[in-house]
């Protein structure tokens, strides 16, 4: 679904004339082709969370890029990282709130049978099938420490 969003969205960017759009799906699109090369050689087909999970880490590095580019008084490139986050951005589903968060963690804790740090792994294996670009799991592995050990 998020492969044909990305035609689609493409050719309306094209249209409308948004160079910056158009680039940004572009860079996509040629993440999206590497999975798939990747992922022939093991067999396997890139689904959604695998897609999102590229999403998620171009957004990173992006943001990565803008404090760099900020901190040697780069705005104008600064500006376009930002405005290529927006883009990436508008194909990620809306983000849990604290609270949903905070229940997710619990769910799962509660589905996997975790007891202790040692089963941290279990649980944010739980959360990532079921959760997959909706949470950022580097913050969300702190709290389901937090949690297994309190």
């Amino acid at each position: 679904m998020l492969r044909e969003q990305f035609a689609s969205e493409l050719k309306l960017a094209m249209k409308a004339g948004e160079k910056r759009r158009v680039e940004t799906i572009r860079m996509i699109a040629a993440g999206l082709k590497e999975k798939d090369i990747e992922a022939r050689g093991t067999g396997k087909e890139v689904g959604e969370d695998d897609i999102l999970a590229l999403l998620q880490k171009l957004v990173k590095s992006r943001q990565e890029s803008a404090e760099i580019y900020e901190k040697n008084a780069r705005p104008e490139l600064a500006a376009q990282e930002r405005e290529e986050i927006a883009v990436i951005t508008s194909f990620l589903p809306q983000p849990m709130s604290d609270e949903e968060v905070a229940a997710a963690i619990k769910a799962a804790i509660a589905e996997t049978g975790a007891a202790s740090i040692k089963d941290m792994g279990k649980v944010i294996a739980e959360l990532k099938a079921r959760h997959a670009g909706k949470m950022d799991f580097g913050k969300v592995s702190g709290q389901v420490k937090a949690a297994l050990a309190g």
